[in-house]
């Protein structure tokens, strides 16, 4: 029984690793290559080794990934970095066997950048959702943060996906493929980031006012979303009041909003944005 579980889990994630690599691929040799110009990181990389000696992307990167996966070992672990490889060899596999049956796209160079980006956010997202890498960047920036510890991630990153793109504007001999390099990188990770949080992210909506109960019930009876009441005391009046502490989604902040101020028009909402939330109402609250 155990057995069939964990064959029936493989193949949830061999399936999910292959769309996965097919939007990768796509975005990498339909769209970045048809239009010249190289995204960051090591799937940048091995598009412009591609461009200047005709390899395979898929081997190259295979390659590339080699060395600094010995670098880097003993931080991933062994459960991770097997995931890792199996998306890491799945990918390359849709790049020179699978895409290349695709036409690549010659059109407007920002739409193709629009789509590489996006194309390849949503695949790394389906990837980092299983808690598995496609390698590249995520190995790289490792192994250099292992190396120059006063360095912060983001710093790393900047420098590792910049020179790469600053690279790929020199090889394609192209001012303009340096900033579509960036455009794509920066809707990678925004495709990234609303794929692994958009679906448990909302607003925080925090209430200061002297009818605590009352904007409690409101919000409950109007949307049906609990609140928690606390006691707040101002900092330089000394004043006692009640601190409303109320999670809603996006579309719901007009209605909080009205509901407050129908109750006490001087009241001091404060609306802030978090990226993930569990519990009743929202996402379930369970390991993954």
């Amino acid at each position: 029984m155990k057995v069939r579980k964990r064959l029936e889990g493989l193949a949830r994630e061999v399936l999910w690793d292959c769309a996965a690599a097919f939007m990768i691929a796509a975005g990498l040799s339909v769209f970045a290559a048809g239009a010249d110009f190289a995204p960051g990181g090591v799937n940048g990389l091995s598009l412009i080794v591609r461009h200047l000696f005709g390899l395979p992307m898929g081997a190259v990167s295979l390659v590339l990934n080699g060395p600094v996966i010995l670098v880097t070992y003993k931080l991933l672990g062994r459960d991770f970095l097997l995931r890792s490889l199996k998306s890491m060899v799945i990918c390359a596999v849709f790049m020179d066997y699978v895409i290349p049956f695709v036409p690549p796209y010659h059109g407007n160079q920002l739409l193709a950048a629009l789509f590489a980006g996006a194309f390849n956010g949503a695949g790394l997202a389906v990837i980092y959702m299983q808690n598995s890498s496609t390698g590249g960047s995520d190995f790289l920036i490792m192994s250099v943060k292992k190396l120059k510890p006063h360095l912060s991630i983001g710093q790393i990153t900047q420098i590792i996906d910049g020179s790469v793109i600053v690279l790929g504007g020199f090889v394609f001999r192209n001012i303009e493929a340096v900033l579509y390099g960036i455009v794509c990188t920066a809707v990678t990770t925004a495709v990234i980031d609303r794929i692994m949080n958009g679906a448990c992210s909302g607003k925080t909506v925090m209430i200061i006012t002297e009818s605590g109960r009352r904007v409690a019930a409101e919000i409950d009876r109007a949307m049906g979303r609990g609140a928690t009441i606390m006691r707040a005391t101002g900092g330089y009046s000394g004043t006692q009041k009640d601190a409303v502490l109320c999670v809603c989604s996006h579309r719901q902040i007009p209605q909080v909003r009205r509901v407050v101020q129908g109750l006490d028009g001087n009241a001091f909402v404060i609306v802030g944005e978090f990226t993930q939330v569990y519990g009743e109402g929202f996402q379930k609250l369970e390991e993954k």
